[in-house]
């Protein structure tokens, strides 16, 4: 039987990554400016893939660690695992990824990602994989249409929003420093993960905790 150590993490054109993203990611949309894109294969089948990329309002972010550079920082905007993955794939496919960037991106200093606590999960990838949790926030941005659509209740013009369902949840955000010495410049405080619970912000696949 397949275990973690067997799959193989290696970049991939962007088309690939995204039909990826599309066939598992539970938004069903993946991120068109991303950079990035790692394929994760497991018997020579792409079966997962990772999207990094910028954010969507760097300036925002940049302030989180002191002193950072516009291209110190960038964001994991997508992951999506396929059920022919082994179990832990997802966080050991991150620490290839890391690996990689660290070796031919060292311009990189920290990473950041969010966990989307309405929709998906709390973050259990990104605990496993050595992220620090540096937010929790209650997220009302995120609304279910008359026709089941679920989408963000801003940034759009498309949708018609007469009858729309408000989803509570939370959104928290997590970083990983590339770089160690990033972290003692950390701005914010780092947010022990038993706070997670506390809050009433546990999720897993899209269940509450």
């Amino acid at each position: 039987m397949a275990t973690a150590k067997d799959i193989i993490v290696k970049p991939i054109k962007a088309n690939a990554a995204r039909g990826i993203i599309q066939k598992f990611h539970y938004s069903g949309k993946s991120t068109q400016n991303s950079q990035l894109h790692f394929g994760v294969f497991i018997n020579g089948k792409l079966e997962g893939a990772l999207q990094f990329g910028p954010p969507i309002d760097r300036r925002k972010l940049l302030p989180l660690v002191e002193d950072s550079k516009w291209g110190d920082m960038i964001e994991l905007n997508r992951m999506a695992f396929g059920p022919g993955l082994p179990r832990n794939s997802e966080s050991r496919a991150i620490a290839i990824c890391f690996k990689i960037m660290r070796k031919h991106y060292p311009q990189l200093k920290w990473v950041v990602s969010f966990a989307d606590g309405t929709q998906c999960g709390d973050g259990t990838i990104y605990r496993a994989s050595g992220f620090v949790l540096t937010a929790i926030n209650k997220n009302s941005t995120i609304v279910r249409l008359a026709d089941g659509t679920v989408t963000a209740s801003h940034g759009t013009s498309k949708h018609d929003f007469t009858g729309a369902e408000r989803l509570q949840g939370f959104q928290l955000r997590y970083i990983y420093f590339l770089d160690k010495d990033a972290r003692k410049r950390l701005t914010v405080p780092e947010i022990p993960f038993s706070e997670i619970r506390k809050a009433g912000a546990g999720m897993y696949k899209g269940e509450r905790r």
